[in-house]
């Protein structure tokens, strides 16, 4: 599909998912192709199976970790150039996690920009958004509604290390959920920062984290190398101790380790009314490695395209607002899905009656 013919050999999206005639290749293709252009490495947007892959060269480690480091990789520097057919391609920061990236794509003089996953906010652990002039963009819209709002990461994190401190003085373990691969990561950068350098003594993880911990030290990224919970001997005083979990960890056995703990969980999903007692969790935090609401309509305006084209989360209410702000923009039906390990809201959202979670 694709409704306007000046972009037709730039970009097209088909059954395999987004591809690129001019290059003959796929972005995040949903099927395995001969030739994938991954924008990061989380599992609805880089799948196993395709012959040869290009990303950022900071996803690399991610990348081999998720698909294996006998895969056919090459990697750009961000802003390289790399001529694929008669496409000229460069990857960019998305800001989203490390070594997420925007893939530009340059066709006899038209530009299509395919933003992946990204957010605005501060993100100690990966490279900046950074706004693509362009006359085709292809948005996400995970957090696509005004009630999505989010505050500035370092009130946050203060905010966490309030609840950590309260339930040290009640003699209660702390187990933060997060998904494993960039949340956890950047909550952990995060939270040794605003605690002191000796926090992270009582820092642990779930053992789902320590491959992604690996991975992003051995791209560069500081984080203290933290030991794994399970790992401790039977017995182990956790009261004082900070442990970083997947949400999937939340009702298994992995749990009972841990005598009299209180449990939280930090998520965009939070800002929506209900969601944290549906979750069954004592403690809400706002915190997303998605763009949300205003940043989508100041990132769109930045890159000021042509045509826009919206995909997952509530992406006919974003394309929808655009069309009715005189963008040429549609809705297009894909299979990302945001984070694959957060779970999602019921479908029908609260609209403008959501409050903050993490507010007591």
């Amino acid at each position: 599909m694709n409704k306007h013919p000046r972009f037709r050999n730039a970009l097209e999206c088909t059954s395999k998912g987004l591809y690129c005639p001019a290059g003959d290749f796929y972005i995040d293709p949903w099927n395995p192709v001969d030739r994938a252009v991954i924008t990061h490495a989380h599992s609805d947007h880089a799948r196993w199976g395709s012959k040869a892959y290009l990303a950022a060269e900071p996803c690399r480690t991610l990348l081999n970790l998720r698909l294996g480091a006998g895969i056919s990789l090459e990697t750009l520097s961000y802003g390289e150039t790399k001529t694929i057919g008669s496409a000229r391609v460069s990857l960019h920061p998305a800001g989203h996690i490390l070594g997420s990236a925007q893939v530009r794509i340059e066709v006899d003089h038209a530009v299509a920009v395919i933003s992946g996953d990204y957010k605005r906010q501060k993100d100690i652990t990966c490279d900046a958004w950074e706004p693509l002039p362009c006359h085709l963009l292809v948005s996400e819209s995970t957090f696509g509604l005004p009630v999505f709002r989010w505050e500035p990461t370092e009130i946050v994190a203060d905010r966490i290390l309030q609840w950590w401190v309260r339930n040290q003085s009640e003699h209660r373990t702390s187990v933060l959920l997060a998904y494993a691969v960039g949340k956890s990561q950047r909550l952990i950068a995060e939270l040794c920062r605003v605690a002191g350098e000796d926090a992270h003594q009582e820092m642990y993880v779930h053992g789902a984290l320590l491959g992604p911990n690996a991975a992003y030290a051995a791209a560069g990224v500081i984080l203290p190398e933290l030991r794994s919970a399970a790992a401790m001997p039977r017995g182990h005083d956790f009261e004082k101790a900070l442990i970083f979990a997947p949400p999937s960890a939340q009702n298994s056995p992995w749990m009972s380790r841990f005598k009299d703990s209180s449990v939280a969980m930090a998520s965009g999903w939070m800002a929506i009314r209900g969601t944290r007692r549906r979750r069954s969790v004592d403690r809400g935090f706002v915190v997303s490695d998605h763009a949300d609401w205003n940043d989508l309509q100041t990132s769109i305006a930045e890159c000021a395209p042509e045509q826009l084209w919206v995909t997952h989360g509530f992406s006919e209410t974003l394309a929808r607002y655009q069309t009715e702000l005189g963008r040429d923009s549609l809705s297009l039906e894909t299979r990302f899905s945001g984070d694959d390990d957060e779970a999602t809201p019921d479908q029908a959202v609260e609209s403008d009656s959501a409050q903050t979670e993490d507010s007591e």
